[in-house]
Parts: structure tokens; sequence; C-alpha cells
């Protein structure tokens, strides 16, 4: 019976992650595909006067231009830090709905941002806070920004209750 209920437990934990992250995915790809069906590449469109504008990037580097242009190699780097994210927080996401929410976020985006490596050899990026943020980014690369910091968040504050 106890063994049963530890494999309830898991089995829920491990679907809020698939749950997350298949949400985060689904939701980075269509708006990815709403700017390749409604943009040229390079062209914007202001959203928010003085703030934001929507312009369709072709981004063929990594996160924040930075690591190359290979692929291969940013395809594999996103692996392993999923995998190193996942060894360091797999404790704490089975005792943390939020801790799971997060790593979902993350993996969603990280996955969002493979596919389209694969599909097209570069990631669609069209937010673009031109007035605050040197960088145009999308929606996986924000969900994997709010899951690291909410996992980040997390272990600050179960470290300062122990």
């Amino acid at each position: 019976m106890f063994r049963n209920r530890n494999f309830n437990v898991s089995l829920v934990n491990t679907l809020t992650i698939a749950a997350v992250a298949i949400g985060v995915l689904w939701l980075d790809q269509y708006t990815k595909h709403l700017v390749v069906t409604s943009f040229l590449p390079g062209e914007s469109r202001m959203v928010i006067p003085h703030l934001l504008k929507w312009t369709y990037e072709r981004n063929f580097h990594g996160a924040f231009g930075m690591f190359g242009s290979s692929a291969v190699l940013l395809i594999g780097m996103a692996i392993v830090v999923l995998v190193l994210f996942w060894f360091s927080f797999r404790d704490a996401a089975s005792r943390s709905r939020l801790v799971r929410v997060a790593f979902g976020a993350i993996v969603g985006g990280a996955i969002g941002n493979i596919v389209d490596r694969l599909h097209y050899g570069y990631v669609i990026d069209f937010v673009d806070f031109y007035r605050i943020w040197p960088n145009i980014f999308n929606v996986a690369d924000s969900c994997i920004t709010v899951g690291v910091a909410l996992l980040l968040l997390s272990s600050l504050a179960s470290r300062r209750h122990h």
C-alpha cells in the first residue's frame, strides 16, 4: 500500500512537470508560428509605444547572443543544462509544487528553442523591449528565465528554513 502511494505521488509530480512543459512548448510554438506567418524577418510592429515592439529576428546564437552559432553544440548544451538542473533540483521537486512548475517551465522553454533549431537552424525571437533591454527574445526564453529565478528563490527559501 505504501509503495503504491509513493508511485502515485511520483506520477502526479511527473505529470505536473510534463503538463507545464507541454503548455509552455505549445504557447512558445504558437506565438512563433504567428510571427513567422505574419512578419518578414527584421520587420517590427509597435505594441506599446516607447516600450514594446514585436520584431521578427532569426537568432543563430545561444542565450544573449553568446555561445556561437552551431545548432548541434547549442542543442547539446541545452540538454546538458537540463540534466544538471534535474540532478540539482530533483529532491526539491519531490517536495515542492513551485519547483515542479519552475522545472516544467525550463523544460518546455528549452524544448521550444530546440525545436526551432532542429526545424529552422535558428531560434525565432520577437519580444523587443527596445528601450530597456538590448536583446530580442521569445516565450521560451521568458519561461526559462522565470523558471530559473523560481528555482533560485525556492533554493534560498529552503536554506533559510533549515
